[in-house]
This record gives C-alpha cells, structure tokens and sequence, in this order.
C-alpha cells in the first residue's frame, strides 16, 4: 500500500501523520517508538529496532559456540 502524506513544521523540528488504517495494521499509536532506516530507495519505517537483529545473530553465533558452558552456567 502506498499512502502519500506532506511533511509540516511541528515546533522547530518537522513531522508527518500516518493514515489511521496504516497504524492500525502495524499496531502502532501515539507514543509508540519509531525507527527510520536509510535505504537505497529511501526512508523505510518501521517499529522494528534494526540493531535488534544484528544482537541477536551475535548472540545465536555465542550460544553455538559456548552452548556447553551455557548449559553448565544454566545449573
């Protein structure tokens, strides 16, 4: 779905609004944390933390490796 919106002054900084249906279908409201990525085609935004993802490939490549001594700490 592609949604056009206008970017307004809001203070001395600037914002938009999202369409109700769009945060309806991301369960997004009002004092939800947004995240804004840079992309080759833009903006892209989301309500999921990209550097969630990469903490969490880190951890799985620590659990494989060290998995006896977690289990062992586990005790």
């Amino acid at each position: 779905m592609t949604k056009q919106t206008t970017i307004r002054a809001i203070g001395n900084s600037a914002g938009t609004t999202i369409p109700k249906p769009m945060l309806e279908r991301y369960h997004l409201g009002e004092g939800d944390t947004i995240h804004l990525v840079e992309t080759e085609e833009g903006i892209l935004i989301t309500p999921f933390d990209p550097d969630f993802d990469e903490a969490m490939e880190i951890y799985a490549e620590g659990a494989s490796r060290y998995r006896n001594a977690m289990r062992e700490l586990a005790k």
